[in-house]
């Protein structure tokens, strides 16, 4: 019996020796990403693309509103067939506009996405090394909506990773 509580403390002891040599890290990657030329890049390329599918939109929508406008003045003067071949012009128009206003969404976070995932592997990587690197047991991501991060006991590795992407 004395045997078996003499290897539970030594268990317990080695334990606690193991643990107060862990190393913990946090860091806080939308401010790596942010700092990224590649990010400023992305960013870039999705702002314009966002601007062109804003701009085709808006003459297609100038375009039906014109159509509309023109329809309104003649409509009292128009045969029947006439006025409702334009009025399902009129409708086709705008459900156009919706499709191509869907499609653009549809475009535009597939771009991100892609984007933003070339840039996140670059940002994990660079995370891991460090980990390796610091021998550390386990970095947490600081905005993550993990209830609670000690930042005594956890060291900050954000300036360590920058520097691993070569960032300042």
């Amino acid at each position: 019996m004395k045997k078996i509580i003499l290897c539970a403390i030594c268990a317990i002891c080695g334990f606690t020796a193991a643990n107060a040599q862990a190393k913990f890290g946090h860091v806080n990657t939308q401010e790596i990403i942010q700092a990224m030329p590649e990010y400023t890049a992305a960013k870039a390329d999705i702002d314009k693309l966002t601007a062109q599918y804003e701009a085709d939109l808006k003459s297609m929508q100038d375009e039906l509103q014109k159509k509309a406008d023109a329809f309104d003045k003649e409509q009292a003067t128009l045969p029947e067939n006439i006025k409702q071949r334009r009025q399902t012009e009129l409708q086709e128009m705008y459900q156009k506009i919706q499709q191509s206003y869907q499609d653009n969404q549809q475009a535009l976070q597939k771009a991100s996405s892609e984007k933003m995932q070339a840039i996140t592997a670059k940002v994990l990587d660079a995370i891991k090394a460090v980990g390796q690197a610091g021998e550390f047991v386990m970095i947490n991501e600081i905005n993550a909506g993990i209830p609670y991060i000690s930042t005594t006991l956890s060291t900050d590795v954000t300036a360590q990773v920058k520097t691993k992407l070569g960032l300042k």
